[in-house]
């Protein structure tokens, strides 16, 4: 029995001492890792006293690398929004080798296999509800490098006689989107081929505009 009281408090200790020596790279990492996780449960309001219990370190170790809230929540911005958007993505789209149809199918599916999941729609919809500022700026992001290129590149093609508006392009993406949102905030089945669903989005988008699914 005194063996096994004895034990306990040295495996802590051993616990502890690695704890101290995790790389501060490592450790940043790993607290960005578990704030994506707790932002996404509870909402951008999560103390972080309760996000250090969850890590198993101390309050003040979370402001040794993140000096306010603030900055951490900005860490969870960049890895789960803007880390995940490929550098060549709009180089791609406007790639006018290749049909524009081929274009909007290859990147949806890239981008809904990156977006439909739990961290990333709720820290969103989190955001949104808290009035914060990380989902506008994302979109404004979004807008700038993917759809105002797709944007010129529908006008270079269509064949109506109302020009595409950027409203237009945000239709199509939010369609899309909210294949995500249905699963991961109301909690609804997604449908049984969501690549087929955003096939269909992206061929009901370009025939209104009369756009040939070859060009």
């Amino acid at each position: 029995m005194m063996d096994g009281q004895s034990a306990k408090p040295d495996r802590e200790g051993e616990d502890s001492a690695l704890r101290k020596r995790l790389p501060p790279a490592e450790r940043r990492q790993q607290i960005v890792e578990e704030a994506v996780r707790f932002f996404a449960e509870v909402g951008l309001e999560g103390k972080t006293r309760e996000l250090a219990r969850r890590l198993g370190v101390t309050q003040s170790l979370i402001f040794n690398y993140f000096a306010t809230k603030d900055d951490l929540i900005e860490a969870v911005y960049e890895k789960v929004y803007i880390g995940r958007l490929s550098l060549d993505w709009p180089e791609r789209l406007t790639d006018r080798s290749v049909p524009l149809r081929q274009r909007l199918i290859d990147f949806y599916t890239e981008y809904s296999a990156l977006i439909f999941e739990r961290e990333w729609m709720r820290i969103f919809m989190f955001s949104g509800l808290a009035g914060a500022s990380l989902n506008h700026r994302y979109l404004e992001h979004l807008g700038e490098v993917i759809l105002r290129p797709l944007l010129a590149e529908t006008k270079a093609l269509a064949r109506t006689d109302t020009p595409p508006k950027m409203e237009d392009v945000w239709n199509l993406h939010g369609g899309i989107v909210y294949i995500g949102i249905r699963q991961h905030i109301y909690r609804m089945p997604e449908p049984a081929k969501p690549k087929e669903e955003i096939a269909r989005a992206i061929d009901k988008y370009l025939l209104y505009f009369g756009i040939n699914s070859e060009r």
